[in-house]
């Protein structure tokens, strides 16, 4: 089943799901759609949708998320996405890399993830207030030259969860919806290596497609589905969710190992290998046309500033 929201004339929000994308749209309830009831009110939620530029009748977030967890899950995203920020930020550097590889042929071992990344699911915390619906303008922050996009599959929980067990946690998967979270990656690494993780680099935007899914559509054959990036109407990229180091499942048991989660957490399995640009050295550009597509999931679009 698909959900979306609208924002009405009068200022508030109507849900709507519909069991196949070809069906009509029907009015339902918050917590019939969503599986759970939104933390937020109607009036403040309009108010986001408002900042966010989404006029009469426009489609806005499909829902309001609680929090937002972003892990990795696949090594050779991480694995190109360094040997392509050398080739960019370091090029001599990455001249010496290349030899090293062509000469022992195999990974340059820095490029790998970090050891704890093997032993278990690894996440960053972002900012829930900055994540914007698809349509919304896109600029790239003052404080840096180098916008990149990440497209991504994110789900959402609709039960509690406690010290969960991985399929216990898997159970309280409510929905699916793809996201794109846009990262400064001039900033990022120097970030990263102050032993804090990504902050700036990442918390000023995010963004979600204006429809969701319910998890029992997906659950099982996630890992199947097929994704596009598309800038200009070129398709660039074809991502890959194939080999995940994790399941969902293990993820969310370890998130929630002594720590209560909600309904409404919003989480995300990282970029899927040759999801983001600078995997495949396609940067982010003023004039850029950007739209990201992930089967029976849904579709994000921005315009790039």
């Amino acid at each position: 089943m698909e959900i979306r929201r609208r924002l009405t004339t009068e200022g508030t929000l109507v849900v709507e799901t519909r069991p196949f994308q070809d069906s009509p749209w029907l009015p339902s309830d918050s917590k019939n759609a969503l599986g759970y009831e939104p933390a937020f009110s109607q009036e403040w939620e309009a108010e986001r949708a408002a900042a966010h530029h989404v006029g009469e009748n426009g489609e806005v977030l499909p829902f309001q998320p609680l929090s937002f967890r972003d892990f990795m899950f696949y090594e050779q995203h991480n694995i190109d996405a360094a040997r392509g920020y050398i080739g960019r930020f370091r090029p001599q550097a990455a001249k010496v890399i290349k030899g090293f590889e062509t000469l022992t042929r195999s990974t340059f071992p820095r490029f790998r993830p970090n050891r704890l990344w093997y032993r278990q699911p690894t996440y960053y915390m972002g900012n829930m207030a900055t994540i914007v619906p698809s349509g919304t303008p896109v600029t790239a922050p003052p404080f840096s030259r180098a916008l990149d996009y990440e497209l991504e599959l994110g789900f959402v929980l609709n039960a509690p969860l406690l010290n969960a067990r991985p399929a216990e946690a898997e159970e309280a998967i409510g929905m699916f919806v793809l996201l794109c979270d846009f990262s400064a990656r001039d900033v990022q690494i120097p970030e990263m290596n102050s032993g804090f993780g990504p902050q700036k680099s990442k918390h000023f935007l995010t963004s979600l497609a204006t429809t969701a899914v319910t998890a029992a559509d997906l659950l099982p054959r996630w890992r199947e589905l097929k994704s596009r990036v598309i800038i200009n109407g070129e398709v660039v990229a074809r991502p890959d969710a194939r080999k995940p180091q994790w399941t969902m499942g293990q993820a969310l048991a370890h998130a929630s190992a002594g720590e209560q989660l909600y309904p409404g957490e919003l989480f995300a399995i990282g970029t899927l290998h040759r999801g983001c640009g600078m995997e495949i050295g396609r940067w982010l550009k003023p004039g850029d046309q950007l739209r990201l597509e992930m089967d029976d999931v849904g579709v994000i679009e921005h315009a790039i500033h």
